[in-house]
């Protein structure tokens, strides 16, 4: 089975497209990537620079001085401690009297060289087995084979090795029409799911790996590396010393590139390459490869998606420079001002005396509207962080409540006998101004329209959409409804202010960076690729939180 792979070489990557090259991903790119991490991760405490008996330890120097003339093999393997060296299917690649640090040679002249092949695999690839790549550098007439005596020098030669095929999960949702029981989903997905379960290990594939040797004679001393490059200098037990580093660099191999293997591949297509890198460089791509330090919460729980992954890096392959850098500065303001909303947020309700021209009846939809959004998100797998934050914002919306309506516990009338009841009472400044009677007559003007749209999307997603079961159905059917008709729910607060002819009531402050970071809204909707209607969308919603202030100027 023969497909047309895209080509994306990592590392030095050449995005190549039908043949040609383009220019290398810029530093400046990925040094704001790794500026933006640094702000989030903290390295562990420095180690001792002391060895056992307490003198300081002396500097270590590279094994490979540079302008050293080096051999490069590369074998493809199955298993992850390579012996056969003297299997000649096994070797991959080998290029003689590289020189350690040239940028130079090379088909383009920067030092980088590349090979292409097909990899064979055996049965036990193609049933989710590991395939490994061990890539050996020897000083130039050594040769990697321990077994080879005459050959083989330790200090002469560099090792490292990896897993080049990539398990992913699949998931899959059983899903159908509640009425009729019919699902338009493919038969052997389902068949797949049946006897795997709903969530599948597949092994995948990318054609584009980078060797990058590093270009560094730093006098490292043991133990006092900092991380992460701590996990990549290996040092010599004997003599002391460090061996150049090796690094598997698959940076800008996108997600989507990945292909699955399976008994319907005979051979893998392979594009190696191998390229000097810069310490410099180097620091950069160790930095965003290590881990999350949110992961003591589990991978599956604080785990970007991969799709999610890949818009950010064809946002930093596509994106202008200095469009870049301005919207990474905006962002920042962004948060400030999303900060500053919800700081004058929380004092403008913890302030509030009077519940005059305000619509309490509206609280109550948030913190419905809050909940139906919660339990949807649960219900299908969300990101943790996202969870959380929409908890959060729960949370709030349920204590808003304690400032619109006086609460209590009446403890004479239990409920079932055992738990005390909550109470609900309105407060004397709602009851007693007009805006009750106004907030009312809103809602119920409201309800003739909001009721039959309900009905009848409740009927439309009933009759033409799959769902995993009726609860998921109710939440489904409430959040879209949501989505789609939410946004008249601030016509209450609307008709209150009209009849009052008045909006010095709301919260200013707050709708004032709301209203600001709806332009920053729609200018990362225009910096993110994503079609035409979404940004419309994404524009729709951002004017939300301007319609109330904007249209009641306008009427009063």
């Amino acid at each position: 089975v023969q497909s047309p792979f895209p080509s994306f070489l990592s590392g030095h990557s050449t995005l190549r497209a039908g043949g040609g090259t383009a220019s290398p991903p810029s530093s400046r790119r990925i040094f704001i990537i790794w500026a933006i991490s640094s702000w989030f991760r903290r390295g562990p405490a420095p180690q001792e620079q002391s060895s056992a008996g307490g003198t300081p330890r002396a500097p270590s120097r590279n094994l490979f001085p540079k302008d050293t003339l080096m051999d490069l093999y590369v074998y493809i393997s199955e298993h992850e401690h390579f012996t056969d060296f003297n299997v000649s299917s096994a070797l991959f690649w080998q290029k003689r009297d590289l020189v350690y640090g040239d940028w130079t040679s090379g088909e383009n002249a920067d030092g980088c060289y590349e090979h292409y092949g097909e990899v064979d695999i055996s049965q036990s690839v193609q049933q989710n087995g590991s395939i490994y790549i061990h890539v050996y550098f020897t000083k130039s007439g050594f040769h990697p084979d321990p077994r080879q005596k005459n050959l083989y020098r330790r200090l002469a030669t560099v090792h490292t090795s990896r897993m080049i095929n990539k398990y992913k999960r699949r998931r899959f949702q059983k899903t159908k029409n509640l009425l009729t029981g019919e699902t338009e989903a493919d038969p052997e997905m389902i068949k797949r799911a049946e006897d795997y379960g709903p969530v599948e290990v597949i092994s995948h594939w990318h054609p584009n790996l980078t060797i990058n040797m590093v270009d560094d004679h730093t006098p490292w001393v043991k133990g006092s590396v900092p991380p992460p490059l701590d996990q990549y200098v290996k040092f010599d037990a004997i003599s002391g010393d460090y061996y150049p580093i090796l690094y598997f660099n698959d940076y800008w191999n996108l997600q989507k590139d990945y292909f699955p293997i399976n008994e319907t591949l005979q051979r893998l297509p392979f594009r190696l390459s191998f390229c000097p890198l810069s310490l410099w460089r180097w620091q950069l791509y160790a930095a965003q490869s290590t881990k999350s330090p949110w992961n003591f919460l589990g991978e599956d729980l604080y785990e970007q998606s991969d799709e999610e992954q890949d818009s950010v890096k064809v946002a930093l392959l596509e994106t202008n420079p200095y469009l870049l850098a301005l919207t990474i500065i905006v962002s920042i303001v962004h948060s400030i001002f999303e900060f500053l909303a919800f700081k004058n947020d929380i004092q403008f309700w913890n302030s509030r005396q009077s519940l005059e021209g305000l619509s309490v009846r509206s609280v109550f939809f948030g913190v419905f509207q809050s909940l139906v959004v919660l339990l949807y998100i649960l219900d299908n797998e969300t990101n943790f962080v996202v969870q959380v934050s929409v908890f959060i914002g729960l949370l709030i919306d349920l204590w808003k409540i304690t400032k619109v309506m006086d609460v209590r516990l009446d403890r004479e009338n239990k409920v079932a006998g055992m738990f005390p009841r909550v109470t609900f009472k309105d407060k004397s400044t709602y009851v007693e101004s007009s805006t009750k009677v106004y907030d009312d007559m809103a809602f119920r003007y409201l309800s003739w329209i909001l009721f039959p749209l309900l009905g009848c999307y409740a009927v439309y997603s009933l009759l033409y959409l799959e769902h995993k079961g009726w609860y998921s159905w109710v939440l489904s059917m409430l959040y879209g409804f949501l989505l789609t008709f939410g946004f008249i729910t601030m016509t209450p607060q609307l008709f209150i202010n009209y009849k009052l002819k008045s909006v010095a009531h709301l919260p200013w402050r707050m709708l004032t960076y709301k209203a600001l970071n709806t332009f920053i809204d729609d200018l990362f909707a225009f910096v993110i690729k994503m079609p035409m209607m979404y940004r419309i969308g994404c524009l729709r919603d951002g004017m939300a939180p301007l319609r109330s202030p904007v249209v009641c100027l306008g009427v009063s």
